[in-house]
């Protein structure tokens, strides 16, 4: 691997624009691929969920790089106006399936607004759900009889909390608390990849209280208050969160993954499905 592609997998990692911008200078071609895999695909694969995403993929687009399935563009982009355009030229771009590898929650056979609430993209899910998108809508059930879940379900136990405010909206635009899927794989084919059953939002939400999940417990918590208000059911006091047995790692900042360009065997996936494999 080149001096300048390391460089670009490096950016990737925390979503550095200037760094990207620095290695597509130095000669970083975002149309070759990176170890069998193309680089906008190592830059959506990453663990990293910022703002910054956005910015990061207008550059790759800009030097050439393309999606399979350009429609979900505008919402990794977060472009409200490009979404509102695209959806009132076609408005069946609210039924509009698409797949993409997850370091989460799985987005195969997904909706627009499973991608928004994966990636916390706030501008873009409220243009979908303003536009009529089904806040219920159920994605793809895998070959085992795993997934199935609805948008809500991105947004419970995200990185640093940040799709919580897209989890309000989907509560508000009617999202149901009570859907029960047979089971669910967080991150496949990563090294953290969990598969747990029986789960709806709320069991999912406390997912992230799970050691190779490494999200703030005081976050879960007051996403389970929330799910639990949504749904009409009493919220007991939970007077012990954080957990006084945990201290002092629960005050512990959410640890990151891996770097993709540092330690690579450690961050993408073992197998790559989808239509990228």
């Amino acid at each position: 691997m080149s001096p300048a592609d390391q460089e670009l997998l490096s950016a990737f990692d925390g979503h550095e624009v200037e760094n990207l911008r620095t290695a597509l200078a130095a000669g970083a071609d975002p149309c070759s691929p990176i170890r069998g895999k193309l680089p906008v695909y190592w830059l959506l694969e990453e663990y990293t969920r910022s703002d910054r995403l956005g910015d990061c993929l207008r550059l790759l687009f800009e030097r050439g790089a393309v999606l399979p399935d350009p429609v979900v563009a505008p919402v990794l982009l977060n472009d409200a106006g490009a979404i509102k355009a695209a959806i009132t030229a076609t408005p069946s771009l609210l039924q509009q399936r698409t797949t993409l590898i997850s370091a989460f929650t799985s987005l195969v056979g997904v909706s627009l607004l499973h991608v928004a609430a994966e990636y916390g993209n706030l501008n873009a899910a409220r243009v979908l759900v303003e536009a009529g998108a089904d806040v219920n809508a159920k994605a793809a059930v895998d070959e085992h009889g795993l997934n199935g879940h609805t948008p809500l379900f991105h947004t419970v136990n995200s990185i640093h909390n940040r799709s919580e405010p897209i989890m309000r909206l989907l509560l508000d635009a009617g999202a149901r608390t009570d859907v029960m899927l047979a089971g669910i794989t967080w991150g496949k084919g990563y090294e953290w990849e969990t598969t747990l059953f029986d789960v709806t939002p709320i069991s999912y939400a406390q997912m992230g209280l799970l050691p190779q999940v490494h999200r703030s417990e005081r976050d879960i918590y007051t996403n389970i208050r929330l799910l639990l208000a949504a749904a009409g059911r009493k919220v007991p006091p939970l007077d012990n969160v954080p957990n006084r047995y945990l201290q002092p790692k629960s005050n512990a900042q959410p640890i990151a993954a891996p770097a993709c360009g540092v330690n690579p065997a450690q961050n993408r996936p073992k197998i790559l499905p989808g239509p990228y494999a």
